[in-house]
């Protein structure tokens, strides 16, 4: 059974600097795209980065492209989100995911929510002004 375990997560004032990290574990070959999604209260859950394993590639949404890092370790099966430039506006739930079937929509960043079938229990981020 896939598991994906999240930490680093806490509170920093605008401006400072976090990791998160996705343990994974329960697999034997990695997944077709991993990514990173955040939910605030009361909005839905977006897509931060992403990353197709087979080729490397990346994508970012918007709003954190020049201030977040999504990177991969496969020797230790984890998957990072190095943020940095946090604003309050980054405050949420932050989650990380995968799957393993084929993706044909190119970058996994526009793979939605539901088309993922693992996800870790969350790690919360919040950002003080």
């Amino acid at each position: 059974q896939v598991q994906l375990v999240e930490s680093g997560g806490g509170s920093v004032q605008a401006g400072g600097s976090l990791r998160l990290s996705c343990a994974a574990s329960g697999y034997t070959y990695s997944p077709i795209c991993m990514g990173w999604f955040r939910q605030a209260p009361g909005k839905e859950r977006d897509g931060v980065a992403a990353i197709n394993t087979d080729d490397g590639s990346i994508r970012y949404a918007d709003s954190v492209k020049g201030r977040f890092t999504i990177s991969q370790d496969n020797v230790k099966n984890t998957l990072y989100l190095q943020m940095n430039s946090l604003k309050p506006e980054d405050t949420a739930m932050y989650y990380c995911a995968a799957d393993y079937r084929r993706w044909s929509g190119g970058s996994c960043y526009y793979r939605a929510p539901a088309s993922y079938n693992y996800w870790g229990q969350g790690t919360q981020v919040t950002v003080s002004s």
